[in-house]
């Protein structure tokens, strides 16, 4: 579905990605890793045509740079990690935007897919019940929804996401990603994400790009990009013995959990 062939983006002097080539099938979850300032969201801007760069980026044989603003929109959702709301939209008014590249215009009339569409977004996230309630009385966890729902609606093909459970508590972050694996079993669709987590890295992705100062130190499937001495290359640290470190505190805990109950039991 989507071809990238030696991206580079430079600011200048600074090559903030730097000659990196990778493709995502339908059906995967390409997971993008590294430390911070390797150039992960600055793929999904070249990607989404917000930065300028160098290379070939395609879309289903298209090139995006080549590809009007709305049909870009009606094939690729982007979900950021942070979001501004100043406005007294409702729910629901803020996940119909999703609908606007499907449509002749803001005023054109709604037609029956883009209800449907924004209805199925509603239910998807759990949202129904919300629809009337302004954006700015939510919190943090069901805002981040309200756009993923945004997403939804627009009907993609391909999902960039750049950390899309930034700040959000475990709860959230369990949601947010169940819900776009859910999206991600309908045949056609794929998903790129930027993460910092490598844990969630693990769990959800089919495919990993690990980059380091801008270059791919690694891409291929999780498993294989996941390796301890590939991973400590890049973050400089023993990163196996440190995810170790803090799984023993909850085998610890576990295992006093176990006892004081045996104790107690007659």
């Amino acid at each position: 579905m989507l071809t990238v062939e030696h991206l580079s983006v430079r600011f200048g002097s600074f090559a903030a990605v730097d000659d990196l080539s990778f493709s995502v099938s339908e059906g995967q979850w390409l997971m993008i890793a590294g430390p911070n300032g390797a150039g992960k969201s600055t793929i999904l801007n070249a990607v989404s045509q917000g930065v300028p760069y160098t290379g070939a980026i395609r879309f289903e044989g298209r090139d995006l740079r080549k590809t009007d603003a709305a049909s870009r929109a009606r094939s690729i959702g982007v979900l950021s990690q942070n979001h501004y709301v100043g406005y007294a939209f409702s729910v629901e008014e803020v996940v119909r935007l999703g609908r606007y590249a499907h449509r002749g215009g803001l005023f054109s009339t709604h037609k029956a897919e883009d209800e449907a569409a924004v209805e199925e977004a509603l239910e998807r996230t759990g949202l129904t019940a919300l629809r009337r309630q302004s954006v700015l009385t939510l919190s943090g966890g069901e805002l981040q929804r309200t756009f993923l729902a945004q997403v939804f609606a627009q009907s993609p093909r391909l999902l960039l996401l750049d950390e899309p459970t930034n700040h959000l508590d475990l709860v959230y972050q369990k949601h947010i990603f169940t819900l776009i694996s859910d999206w991600l079993k309908t045949p056609g669709r794929a998903v790129v994400s930027v993460v910092h987590d490598l844990s969630l890295a693990r769990v959800y992705g089919t495919k990993t790009l690990l980059l380091h100062h801008g270059k791919a130190a690694a891409y291929g499937d999780t498993g294989d990009v996941m390796r301890p001495q590939t991973l400590n290359s890049v973050y400089d640290m023993d990163v196996a013995a440190w995810m170790r470190t803090l799984l023993a505190q909850w085998r610890q805990e576990t295992e006093r959990e176990n006892y004081d109950a045996d104790t107690k039991s007659p």
